[in-house]
């Protein structure tokens, strides 16, 4: 597939949403705490975000909940900061379910097959959810990280999204996205992760 500039798109439906009377309604794939607080600041400027936690991926059930737990604390904080409501919606962990795909693509390297099937089947949850529940957008935070497969990651989004959901491609880690990130998480003191998910990654 022909390399594009998803930075640019994301410039592009920024500025398309911008003249709209009503903001968009989005839901925001998220994983965790560090990834979502420089995504939320940008996104909320445009779209009306409901947060999606859905990441059976993760190993062990104590690192889930300290994922999920950081992320509700920064969530509270930015809501009083930004005099916004934002929601979370937390699907049921269910890792021995999402392991029977991974399994099967254990030897894999990391940011191969085995993680192009993780990226899909939670943006799959999500574009579910976000049609089920009539939002107009869906989308992920995990581009903010230079260690995911963007290309993956947008690809993915465009093969499913419909004519009634709108998949924002986007590159969050551009024009310093991720080191500002990276700051947030800092001043905020936030926990922040070893390895990306699931059992098989923690080797890396």
């Amino acid at each position: 597939m022909k390399p594009q500039n998803y930075y640019q798109q994301m410039l592009k439906t920024f500025k398309e949403v911008s003249l709209l009377e009503k903001k968009p309604s989005l839901l925001l794939h998220s994983c965790c705490a560090p990834c979502n607080c420089y995504v939320m600041a940008i996104l909320i400027k445009y779209f009306e975000i409901t947060l999606y936690f859905n990441n059976s991926n993760i190993y062990e059930k104590e690192e889930y909940e300290k994922r999920l737990e950081e992320l509700e604390r920064y969530l509270s904080f930015f809501n009083k900061e930004n005099q916004s409501n934002i929601k979370m919606i937390i699907e049921p962990y269910e890792p021995l379910i999402f392991d029977t795909y991974l399994n099967p693509l254990k030897e894999e390297k990391e940011g191969a097959k085995r993680c192009y099937v993780c990226y899909y089947k939670r943006l799959e949850q999500n574009r579910n959810y976000a049609l089920k529940n009539n939002f107009a957008y869906f989308t992920t935070v995990m581009s903010i990280s230079r260690r995911k497969n963007n290309t993956y990651l947008n690809e993915i989004g465009t093969i499913l999204e419909t004519k009634e959901l709108n998949f924002l491609l986007a590159d969050f880690k551009k024009d310093g996205g991720q080191e500002k990130g990276i700051e947030i998480s800092k001043q905020f003191k936030m926990y922040r992760q070893t390895f990306c998910g699931c059992k098989y990654s923690k080797k890396y």
